[in-house]
């Protein structure tokens, strides 16, 4: 599952080559202009013709430039292809996030699918910018440069060689003992601020009228010190394993000097001894991104893992295995995936038989044995207890939950329809409808994007809020934050207006007039059904008696304890 998101956030190898390959010549201009100053320093003293200095002159002058020119084009051109795939990961996970709800993350704390959805997400880039990339081209630079050594030295080439490989192992391991204990605190002090800061602004109102802010802000605070205290930890960790490198890069450099010393004058003149005496200090410079790049992999494989927890495991049975455009659902044949169904013209708009679903996890059927048809102008009444299974038959009726038995859209099997196909004839109207924080224009846009401002107000005029949205100042008026700027009849009113827009042939109101007093419940009731067009069929889902003179049929529902 982890391999999976993995692949997600690895950028195309056409993209990534380019910066790959200019961080190879970046660091190999490292290694080079440490090098060929120090052979051209000590080449100098020996005051040759100038002209057989001219060579090293501009060569050093080259790699200088090389080095900069190299190291901004790398950065511009990885980075550039990482936040490109960045965009396109974070829309994948969120449409991978889509089928789950309602259902199969409820277990996991809001702060924690937030945390996994933003900073999981975010950590994801560093795969290809501080993992792979790293790896490789220090390895492949690292590789050269020992080469090169080895051509001036070989036991040169040897003592570096040695002194790499043990200062790499200790500082690796180092780095995992470290990390491995500090990515799992990170990533439950992440959840756990995030989680004090949505109840803050979640729960703003209860915590001013009970004065229980300054509890709470002390909560965020102390969450807060306690992440500042993991990062802490991670960075002296970090520090650590920097030190035990320029440890061996110091060693390796002291131990050259010392075992080619004998051959100076020798088989060995003095540039080629100074050179491969500091070449060790800049070959340490390049190798230590292997050791930082391990330790960014664990980061890596940790928040890989999360995502992968929310995205990856398999869906629940009760849960409607999504099916993308261009793929088949079930009976359809992959050639006419994109296009429309085939509705049959004198079919019901819905018929439910022996129609069950449960809940994710759920030991019983939350309903079962359901049978009704409905046709356009007919209004279907679902009433019964709390718990009764009302809104599990609203969720079924769009897709969010996978049924038993047989339910049909206009002739068609519903599992045989993409989730959305459904939704295009039965919309639904929830309890609570979700409102952006945005004006009053886009929140009704966001059913049918090119609807004009005329077709907005008279919407709006037939589900009874026209006179309202004038006095606040028309389709400019606000309605905050998750809607606190209007009432809950409002809101259900704003919520109709969006399936009148969208044009469901089916509109499913789920307990329009929940914590509504009766006399108000009825009114809203009787305008909320007479503003839907007659050629549409209306599910309303209600606890309360209808109120009289709405012509309906009924259907009750019990709780399936009950019924056992």
């Amino acid at each position: 599952m982890r391999d999976a998101v993995l692949r997600r956030a690895l950028p195309r190898r056409k993209r990534a080559l380019p910066g790959a390959l200019l961080g190879i010549l970046a660091d190999a201009c490292v290694v080079g202009l440490l090098g060929l100053s120090m052979w051209l320093i000590v080449r100098a003293g020996e005051q040759p013709p100038i002209l057989h200095l001219t060579f090293a002159i501009v060569g050093v002058r080259a790699l200088a430039i090389g080095r900069a020119a190299f190291r901004y084009a790398e950065r511009i051109s990885s980075h550039d292809a990482a936040l490109a795939q960045l965009a396109t990961l974070r829309a994948e996970t969120f449409r991978s996030l889509i089928p789950r709800i309602p259902g199969a993350i409820e277990s996991h704390r809001r702060g924690e699918v937030l945390a996994a959805f933003v900073d999981d997400v975010d950590q994801l880039q560093d795969e290809p910018l501080r993992v792979r990339q790293p790896l490789w081209v220090s390895g492949i630079v690292t590789g050269l440069s020992v080469i090169v050594v080895a051509l001036i030295s070989p036991l040169a080439a040897l003592i570096l060689t040695v002194f790499l490989a043990v200062s790499g192992f200790l500082a690796a391991r180092l780095a995992a003992r470290q990390s491995g204990e500090s990515d799992r605190a990170l990533s439950a002090a992440r959840a756990a601020l995030v989680d004090a800061i949505l109840e803050r602004f979640s729960a703003a109102e209860v915590l001013v009228a009970f004065g229980a802010q300054a509890r709470q802000r002390e909560r965020i605070a102390a969450a807060e010190r306690h992440l500042v205290e993991v990062q802490l930890r991670r960075a002296k960790t970090a520090g650590l394993t920097a030190a035990l490198l320029t440890l061996g890069s110091g060693l390796a450099t002291l131990a050259t000097l010392l075992f080619l010393a004998p051959a100076l004058g020798g088989t060995l003149s003095g540039p080629l001894f100074a050179a491969a005496v500091v070449v060790p200090a800049a070959v340490f410079e390049v190798f230590a991104q292997v050791p930082a790049a391990l330790v960014a992999r664990r980061a890596v494989r940790a928040s890989a893992d999360r995502v992968a927890a929310l995205t990856e495991t398999p869906l629940p049975a009760e849960i409607p295995a999504p099916v993308s455009a261009g793929e088949p659902a079930a009976g359809q044949d992959g050639d006419l995936a994109d296009q429309a169904p085939v509705f049959e013209e004198t079919a019901p708009l819905v018929a439910v038989e022996r129609l069950a679903a449960r809940y994710p996890g759920a030991e019983h059927d939350a309903i079962s044995g359901l049978d009704f048809t409905l046709a356009p102008g007919e209004t279907l009444v679902v009433t019964g207890e709390s718990g009764a299974g009302k809104s599990t038959l609203a969720l079924a009726l769009v897709r969010f939950l996978e049924y038993r038995g047989s339910y049909r859209v206009r002739g068609v099997e519903a599992r045989d329809l993409r989730g959305d196909q459904v939704r295009a004839v039965v919309g639904l109207c929830e309890q609570t409808p979700h409102l952006f924080d945005a004006d009053l224009r886009q929140n009704l846009k966001f059913a049918r994007e090119r609807a004009s401002d005329e077709e907005l107000v008279a919407v709006l005029d037939r589900v009874g809020l026209a006179e309202w949205a004038r006095e606040r100042g028309g389709l400019d008026a606000p309605v905050g934050e998750h809607g606190a700027l209007v009432s809950g009849g409002q809101a259900q009113r704003i919520g109709l207006a969006r399936a009148i827009l969208a044009d469901f042939p089916v509109v499913v109101l789920d307990e329009p007039t929940a914590g509504v007093d009766r006399e108000v419940a009825d009114r809203l009731l009787l305008d909320l059904l007479s503003a839907v067009p007659a050629d549409r069929a209306v599910i309303l889902i209600t606890h309360t008696e209808l109120p009289e003179g709405i012509p309906a049929a009924t259907l009750r529902l019990e709780a399936q304890a009950r019924r056992a």
